[in-house]
């Protein structure tokens, strides 16, 4: 019995017909979903400030792309309380998440830069722990109620500040695909100090990915465009098959072959905007191919309810 919600491959019909049969198993449909009933949400990443957010903006009316969340990677501390403010105006019913902090890469540790990348984009010692957290405070305070993440003491820290009380409840924590899991127990390990969405990194298969839906409810987040410094792939043929899997997924759209802009300043604010407009242009190329292939396999959520699966946490 063939299961619902499985619809053919892109170009499958023909490949039957030349005597190519699909020869492997294809991962089950996620069951899991939103609070809001939705499988799926659009996310426009790399979105450095309020002249990009308007950018962003005015090409999803252009191209008519739904947008449930923007985020951005500078970070709190690269933003004035202005910024911050005119982001979440214009942004509306779509949700602002930014990262949070300073980090291992932006440091005076040289690690970052050999061969091996060292610790990476994490908090180095005491002092970014606390700046990371400060950084958290005042975006909260502002009525920011998403924060990038990328680091797992920060996460936990950030998590127990919730649960005190000292952070909103409803402040949700994003990791960040700069140290994304790439097996089910690491994303149980994520989920359970604090994660409530969790990026993915884009060079698992399907079924890689559907073993990771299948090890916890948290929400993922995964690049279908992503950029050159996560490995620049580009997989828009795959939009349905990983939101039939993933659910609840944030699909995002990357900018390969990009500037990096982080952390952007006056210097680069064409540069943001207009990566910006490009992003939601390959979101308009795979919600295309999505609807050619007969639509999305699950229903999308409605923008304006931001609220996440909570997964199970350790005690």
């Amino acid at each position: 019995m063939k299961e619902e919600n499985v619809q053919p491959l892109p170009g499958e019909a023909a490949l039957v017909r030349l005597g190519l049969d699909v020869t492997q198993p294809r991962p089950a449909t996620s069951e899991k979903r939103f609070p809001d009933g939705g499988a799926w949400r659009v996310e426009i990443p790399s979105v450095e400030g309020p002249h990009a957010l308007e950018a962003v903006l005015e090409e999803a009316a252009t191209l008519d792309v739904p947008i449930h969340r923007v985020s951005q990677g500078s970070g709190v501390m690269m933003l004035t309380d202005a910024e911050i403010s005119a982001m979440l105006d214009l942004a509306g019913d779509i949700e602002v998440s930014l990262f949070l902090g300073p980090r291992g890469t932006w440091d005076v540790g040289a690690a970052t830069r050999s061969l091996s990348g060292g610790s990476g984009p994490r908090a180095r010692g005491r002092d970014q722990l606390g700046q990371c957290l400060e950084d958290a405070r005042r975006a909260a305070d502002l009525g920011v109620r998403n924060v990038l993440v990328a680091d797992e003491g920060v996460l936990w820290a950030a998590h127990q500040l919730r649960a005190s009380g000292e952070l909103p409840t409803d402040m949700r924590f994003k990791v960040s695909v700069l140290t994304g899991p790439t097996n089910p127990a690491a994303l149980r390990v994520w989920a359970g100090i604090g994660a409530d969405s969790v990026n993915v990194p884009s060079d698992l298969s399907v079924a890689q990915i559907a073993e990771l839906r299948a090890a916890s409810a948290v929400t993922l987040d995964l690049y279908v465009e992503s950029p050159d410094d996560v490995g620049g792939f580009v997989r828009l043929y795959d939009t349905a098959e990983l939101i039939r899997v993933a659910a609840p997924v944030y699909v995002k759209f990357g900018l390969r072959n990009a500037p990096g802009i982080y952390p952007v300043g006056q210097h680069l604010r064409g540069a943001a905007a207009d990566t910006g407009r490009a992003r939601v242009g390959r979101a308009r190329l795979a919600l295309d191919i999505v609807e050619r292939g007969g639509g999305a396999p699950l229903e999308m959520s409605p923008i304006g309810a931001p609220a996440l699966p909570v997964p199970e946490r350790f005690g």
